[in-house]
Formats: structure tokens, sequence, C-alpha cells
């Protein structure tokens, strides 16, 4: 299944902030619904679900309409309060098993290209990285261990199945300050 799923009658936050976020989009773009709908290939019927919040949407019709609106898959399903433009935190699909799920944790637009990295540092390891390009940024989540982040002298914690976005074009390191092996995935975005 490619849906954001309803969940025991109860609405995941993801469905209030598209349909908050698909309205005001559309109204900022100055379209009718029936005009978002006819752009997006989506029945007006749907649109009128969505921006309710009461439908199961394909992971599809929202890139449909995304792309139609002119913006990112992420400007439809992140929180409207989200400090952090890049950190989404949101469950976004549900199986029929309680243990699959997927949750789209974060989002950047990418000019050119992504890199993904599989990291493991032992108890006490460091890497120190020296500033990338202007305009890189790097996604990091902690599968095992705690990592400590430095960005500019400034420490960040990242406990495992947490995640850290951070703008790269400035001096960090990455550290094992524990006396348990660390292992991370690393997105370097540029």
């Amino acid at each position: 299944m490619s849906n954001i799923l309803h969940k025991d009658n109860e609405r995941p936050n993801v469905l209030v902030h598209v349909a908050g976020n698909v309205h005001r989009l559309r109204r900022d773009a100055r379209l009718s619904q029936q005009a978002l709908a006819d752009a997006a290939q989506v029945s007006r019927r749907m649109l009128v679900n969505i921006e309710k919040g009461d439908v199961n949407v394909s992971l599809n019709t929202l890139d449909r309409i995304a792309e139609a609106l002119g913006v990112l898959f992420y400007a439809l399903v992140q929180p409207p309060e989200t400090e952090d433009s890049a950190r989404i935190d949101e469950l976004a699909w549900a199986g029929a098993h309680p243990d699959s799920h997927a949750r789209l944790l974060a989002s950047k637009p990418a000019r050119n290209e992504v890199e993904l990295w599989a990291w493991s540092l032992a108890p006490g390891e460091r890497y120190e990285s020296p500033a990338d390009p202007a305009g890189w940024q790097e996604m990091l989540v902690v599968t095992a261990g705690t990592l400590t982040l430095f960005v500019e002298g400034q420490s960040h914690t990242i406990a495992a199945g947490d995640f850290h976005v951070f703008t790269s074009d400035r001096e960090h390191a990455y550290a094992n300050e524990t006396d348990v092996p660390l292992t991370f995935i690393r997105n370097v975005i540029y």
C-alpha cells in the first residue's frame, strides 16, 4: 500500500498538515479547487476531501498536487509551525502490520546530487570535516549508539532513532563519545 492511512478512526497529524498546507498553497496560488484538481489530474471531490483531511491519499497523488502547485513534496506534509523547514518527522505510510510504517523524517531541495553514506565509529573515535561548499546540507539518522555532532564548536547529541539536518558549509565533526559502537546514515545533499 502507498497511502497515508487513517488508523483507529484517528487522523494522523500528517493528514491534518496536508489538508491545511494544500488549502493554503492553493489559495496563495489563486487556484480554484477545480483548477488544481485538473492540473494535478485528480478529481475535484478527491481534492475537497484532501483539504478536509478526510481521505486516505496516495503518495503519488500528493506528488502530483505538489508539482501542480510548484512546490516540493515536503511543503505539503510538514507541520506548519515547524521552525526547521527540513524537519518533518511525520508518519507518512502505515502497513497492515503495526511494525510496517514509514516516517518522512526530513526533506531538503537538492540541486545536483545526493550521496548516501553508512557510517560507524568505534568508542572514542572522531572524524573532522572541513566546511563543504556553500549550499551543501547533511541529513543524519543514528541507527545505533549516540552521535555527538559538532558544527562550528556547538555540539548536538543525536541518540539512536533520532536524526538531525544541518548546513554543512561550516567546519563540523562526528564523534562517538560513548563506550558503545555508533552507526548512522548520512545523506549529503548538494
